[in-house]
């Protein structure tokens, strides 16, 4: 069956929500409208003060964390997983997909069957509901998975998942649909009826159907199956077999000097040598630590050269997506790859990358000068780690504050949790408040609920926060979408009654806008992290983050409220669903306000004596970071801006070159761009073959620096550094301009419209224009001296 090869087209990874049932509504109104005659002041009301108690303790308190969950598990009533009327015990997840694809069907019938100018113009929103409600399945069913502890659940699950996901793939390929939707675009008739975010659902649809084939003839149509499923099972075993041409080298333990001795003796052979793997943390320590320079350099030169296997493995990859591109009528995969992104075409990426290059390159140079000084000879990339490793160390001796040790018991999970409510209350006129879970609405006892809501106490979102390490559950950070914002038509409503069901959103969050009387669904996040449980100890002592895991919540926290501010009529372009490389932004430009002074004020205070971090300790932490920015940031970005141009060089071969030598394409760039590119040697290095993501990424690796070009810009132009962090103002007009819009206006506007008409980078509306000078502007803006978030 199909699976496309870029997005799914009836479908997103970011797509579900949980629902309240219809008795119990808050009247809604969208926290993305703008209202100018509101003043920006902000005045916590006695209740805002008692919700952020709350939510402190829910998170720092266990005893107050039982006795405030017994609130809810003492109701006789019980509800689903995420409120999802289905989901009270497994087999609930296969009666929630049979019910939903008896709906998709009905609107498949519908769509197929339309003829009239009428029937056409509800083709947009019937799509769009039509992938409403394999989301709703979908991803719900993958997320649960993943993340749910009894084995009976992950299994009716993925039954669930895999029932819709087939039957997506048989949508995928029914022409008709793809036909009628060509109709009604076609028809001015049609289109002149319907709203900017039809128009748009609909040309993003019909691109989603251009990518699985559904033009093609029935012969290039299976081709194109079968060679997406060949690049699916050879990119699967490019991530998980990566192996090194060597692997592992021996040496004579005395040769190793300055490494760790506990690990020499952990790996000690009885005759003195010590056989070092060239993949994995020991390499890595070595390269840091080993004072011996040769020894360095045949570590960094092993582990940097992969099997022939693997090489062979990747260009095998990079021929067929050529052949993919070509298939579809694109010159390049990366033309293929980029239609849909800000950036448009291999071409004007290289012109991003370029200038990033230009803009990064005099940073990169400070820095390696200061360690060719501490070396005395030429630097060479073995050297790297070793000395910016002795740089470190000699900062930490002579200038760390002894005082920055303390800095996490500052950092409480609830104070953290606090400090992000507060700022969006302060920004964005949003706050979290905690709010009991009925019996079986949550996946494990340590997921807390948060409802969202503005400041007249409307709802206007559900969070879930899943925030503890714990066996068996995923260890990466994420943000997942549950359920989309989006309308509820009256005839939805209509079809439940008759269906017998008690709610038209499965039992999910729901609210009603008290101007257009609509039913809404409410955005139902979930945040997944992995931060320690508080010690059983008695001690009361709270999970203590470090100023990384603080930085970590603050990204998924900005997804978060890109899909809660991000409310759209249409689901297929509310919150987090918009281009691929302007995703990133919302979450990147967060971390900056993580450790700014003017919120850190907001709510680092010690968990114990409530005692504020002082002003000598927030400048401390600032220092510390500048000051190891300033050792090896800028090398840390031209790493990054290397791997994206060599997935550009990969992406951007011709579609009939049927040799392809990704050794010396890696070469060539590296020679080109790198300051300390590896040196020329029999057999050469090949890198390459370890970069995984070249794979989940082809062609768009770029994304994520793209974005962090963009939030930097955004963080000292609009929030001035941190000086309007707190400022509302500042707050609405990021909102308004950037975060209200989710999907549904071009990326390029939005950062045209938060930056204004009178910044120089915006002269003459270049940057609303996009295409290769915008993509060259936003790489002069520079990544700062930071390296890269983790």
């Amino acid at each position: 069956m199909l699976m496309p090869l870029r997005r799914r087209p009836w479908t997103c990874r970011k797509c579900l929500q949980s629902l309240r049932s219809l008795q119990s509504q808050r009247y809604f109104e969208s926290a993305t409208s703008p209202n100018p005659t509101q003043p920006f002041a902000y005045i916590p009301s006695q209740k805002q003060t008692q919700d952020n108690d709350a939510l402190r303790r829910v998170f720092d308190s266990e005893s107050f964390w039982h006795d405030f969950s017994l609130r809810g598990s003492s109701s006789s009533k019980r509800t689903g997983l995420v409120q999802n009327q289905y989901l009270t015990k497994p087999d609930g997840f296969r009666k929630f997909a049979h019910i939903s694809l008896l709906k998709c069907q009905a609107i498949v019938s519908r769509v197929l069957e339309a003829s009239s100018v009428e029937e056409y113009r509800h083709m947009a929103k019937n799509l769009d509901r039509l992938s409403d409600l394999l989301c709703r399945v979908i991803d719900l069913s993958d997320f649960m998975r993943t993340i749910h502890p009894d084995p009976a659940v992950q299994e009716a699950a993925t039954q669930a998942y895999s029932l819709m996901f087939e039957y997506m793939n048989i949508l995928n390929t029914t022409t008709g649909l793809h036909d009628q939707l060509k109709i009604a675009l076609s028809n001015p008739d049609v289109t002149s009826h319907w709203s900017e975010a039809e128009k748009i659902v609909a040309t993003i649809l019909l691109k989603d159907f251009a990518n699985s084939a559904i033009h093609m003839s029935p012969q290039d149509r299976s081709r194109f199956v079968n060679l997406s499923n060949e690049i699916s099972q050879l990119g699967s075993t490019f991530i998980s077999s990566a192996q090194p041409a060597k692997s592992h080298i021996v040496f004579n333990m005395n040769r190793l000097q300055g490494m760790d001795p506990v690990m020499i003796q952990q790996m000690k052979r009885w005759n003195r040598t010590v056989p070092i793997p060239t993949v994995g943390m020991a390499p890595r320590l070595a390269l840091r630590s080993v004072h011996d320079e040769s020894v360095r350099r045949e570590i960094y030169l092993a582990s940097r050269t992969s099997s022939t296997t693997q090489i062979q493995r990747l260009e095998e990859l990079l021929r067929k997506r050529a052949e993919l591109a070509k298939l579809s009528g694109y010159p390049t995969f990366g033309h293929m790859a980029l239609n849909d992104k800000m950036a448009k075409s291999p071409e004007a990426v290289s012109n991003f990358l370029t200038s990033l290059v230009g803009s990064n390159r005099e940073l990169v140079r400070e820095e390696l000068w200061k360690l060719q000084t501490m070396k005395g000879s030429d630097l060479q990339p073995w050297d790297h780690s070793y000395y910016v490793r002795r740089r470190v160390l000699e900062y930490a001796q002579s200038n760390r504050s002894r005082h920055l040790n303390d800095v996490p018991e500052f950092f409480s999970l609830g104070t953290v949790m606090q400090g992000l409510s507060r700022l969006f209350s302060r920004l964005y006129g949003v706050r979290l408040v905690p709010q009991e879970t009925a019996p079986g609405e949550i996946w494990h006892d340590d997921v807390r609920r948060l409802d969202v809501v503005d400041e007249q106490d409307r709802h206007i979102a559900v969070v879930y926060c899943d925030l503890f390490t714990r066996p068996g559950k995923p260890p990466n950070p994420a943000h997942f979408t549950l359920r989309c914002s989006r309308e509820i038509s009256a005839e939805e409503i209509a079809e439940s009654s008759s269906m017998e069901q008690s709610h038209p959103n499965d039992g999910m969050a729901t609210a009603v806008d008290p101007q257009s009387k609509t039913l809404r669904q409410l955005p139902t996040i979930a945040l997944v992290c992995d931060f320690p449980e508080p010690p059983a100890d008695g001690s009361g002592r709270p999970s203590l983050l470090r100023e990384h895991s603080v930085r970590t919540l603050f990204h998924e926290m900005g997804h978060a409220v890109h899909s809660m501010l991000g409310q759209t009529s249409l689901q297929s372009i509310s919150g987090t669903r918009c281009a691929t490389d302007f995703a990133e932004l919302p979450s990147v430009l967060m971390e900056s306000f993580a450790t700014a002074p003017e919120v850190l004020s907001l709510y680092a205070r010690h968990w114990q004596t409530d005692e504020p971090l002082s002003e000598s300790k927030m400048r401390a932490m600032e220092s510390d970071r500048l000051a190891h920015g300033s050792i090896y940031g800028a090398v840390e970005n031209e790493a990054q801006i290397l791997m994206a141009l060599v997935d550009q060089a990969y992406h951007s071969l011709p579609t009939d070159q049927t040799t392809i030598d990704s050794t010396s394409i890696y070469h060539r760039v590296f020679s080109t761009h790198s300051s300390l590119p590896d040196p020329v040697t029999k057999p050469p290095t090949s890198w390459q073959g370890f970069f995984g993501h070249l794979y989940g990424y082809g062609a768009t690796y770029y994304s994520y620096i793209f974005d962090r070009a963009i939030a930097n810009k955004v963080w000292q132009d609009v929030f001035q550094g941190g000086k309007a962090a707190v400022d509302r103002e500042a707050g609405e007009r990021y909102k308004n301009e950037v975060l209200r819009w989710g999907g549904g206006r071009n990326g390029w506007d939005c950062v045209a419209g938060v930056l204004g008409s009178s910044n120089p980078s915006n002269a003459d509306g270049r940057l609303a224009e996009g295409g290769d000078e915008a993509m060259r502007e936003v790489g002069r803006w520079g990544l700062g001296r930071d390296g890269i978030s983790g």
